[in-house]
């Protein structure tokens, strides 16, 4: 029988928390696509998202998961027999090489080490031994809470005449993605992360010389062809070629709206900021050790090794089934080595504090020696030295 007062937590990277707001305008009677009412959220929405990704591309949205927009990077950009260089540090990563071979590139699969950074001397190093066309890489690596210097990276790529497409599903809305700036071809994202809506929409954000490559190689795809998206897009008002996912866009409207609106895009960063070195200090007073580089800006989910002589695999299942909290276990090769705690999207200080105290005692029903409380009170010390309280917009 359902305990009626026991509360869950989510505290995964994707799917996240959803504000009731967004909950609610899913409840609304559904709007006919081509209508004036929906229209209308459609056009706010897009020209909404592009804040977002800081750019004035195009952002072109599908009703997919963010691995869709992936595809329709490699779907555009891919030519069959064409060098396309994937450089991977984790398991999404490695999804880049796997979208170039299904599409017919000659692929080269440059893997660094799990839980370390690609760096720009790296990537150069690589194009000038083999030349790419395109590379494809990930901002945010949700395998290990790894973030790398895309605009370093993009630079790079850029040097050797090589386009860049950036996987920034888990990062968007988390850390800053300055895509003009930065200067990167393409960006694509998911609408279940730090986007604070659920799984279903996906975001390719393109600019000209990467819509210029896609129209000079026609064919081999129909629903994401890119053409035929920002041709719709571009309309006053915006059409979509195809049926939109009516209402995941009216989410979309709500959450846009608290993140440019009601917090505005900076505070949401320093939020997040706040959160990942909060969830980080409480992890090292807990004498755990963070997995990769100490890193300010991993403030999408912080990876925490398995102590010695713990069964890694047991803490995820005893966090969930005794306390009705949510995290996430190692992946591949990680599996039962680290524990992932996330923060991006609907979380504040409090998500944070009550994560880090059953993490704690699920620590010691395992078996660890554990201070109870040394995490939480770590935690604490970092929201009440910020003077802010780290809340979740309302």
């Amino acid at each position: 029988m359902t305990e009626p007062y026991v509360k869950d937590y989510l505290m995964t990277a994707g799917p996240t928390p959803l504000p009731p707001a967004v909950s609610q305008v899913m409840a609304e009677p559904m709007l006919y696509h081509r209508a004036p009412a929906f229209v209308e959220v459609y056009a706010r929405c897009l020209d909404r998202i592009k804040q977002v990704f800081q750019t004035d591309n195009d952002v072109l949205a599908f009703a997919s998961s963010g691995s869709g927009a992936m595809e329709s990077a490699a779907a555009n950009l891919v030519r069959p027999g064409e060098r396309a260089l994937a450089v991977s540090c984790g398991k999404f990563g490695e999804r880049w090489a796997e979208l170039c071979d299904a599409f017919g590139a000659q692929t080269i699969h440059h893997q660094v080490e799990w839980g370390t950074k690609i760096e720009p001397a790296e990537l150069d190093r690589v194009l000038g031994e083999t030349p790419a066309e395109v590379v494809f890489l990930t901002l945010s690596e949700t395998s290990t809470g790894v973030v790398n210097d895309v605009q370093g990276l993009a630079e790079v790529a850029h040097k050797h005449g090589a386009l860049i497409a950036v996987d920034a599903v888990s990062a968007l809305g988390a850390i800053p993605v300055n895509q003009d700036e930065w200067n990167i071809d393409v960006v694509v994202a998911g609408s279940q992360k730090a986007l604070m809506c659920p799984p279903g929409l996906a975001f390719a954000s393109v600019n000209e010389a990467a819509l210029k490559r896609a129209s000079e190689s026609p064919g081999r795809r129909y629903y994401f062809d890119w053409e035929k998206t920002a041709k719709g897009q571009r309309k006053d008002p915006p059409d979509s070629p195809f049926t939109p996912a009516v209402g995941l866009f009216m989410a979309l409207d709500v959450a846009l709206e608290m993140i440019l609106e009601s917090e505005g895009l900076e505070n949401v960063f320093n939020r997040h900021r706040l959160l990942g070195r909060a969830t980080r200090e409480a992890a090292k007073a807990l004498d755990l050790e963070i997995f990769g580089p100490e890193d300010e800006n991993a403030n999408v989910v912080t990876a925490i090794k398995v102590p010695d002589g713990v069964d890694g695999g047991k803490i995820p299942k005893v966090m969930r089934d005794r306390y009705r909290i949510t995290i996430a276990g190692g992946q591949n090769q990680l599996k039962g080595k680290i524990v992932r705690i996330a923060h991006c999207g609907y979380f504040g200080a409090f998500d944070i504090l009550t994560a880090i105290g059953a993490l704690e005692m699920a620590l010691s029903e395992l078996g660890h020696d554990v201070e109870l409380g040394a995490g939480v009170a770590a935690a604490q010390r970092v929201f009440l030295e910020a003077g802010v309280p780290a809340a979740t917009p309302a």
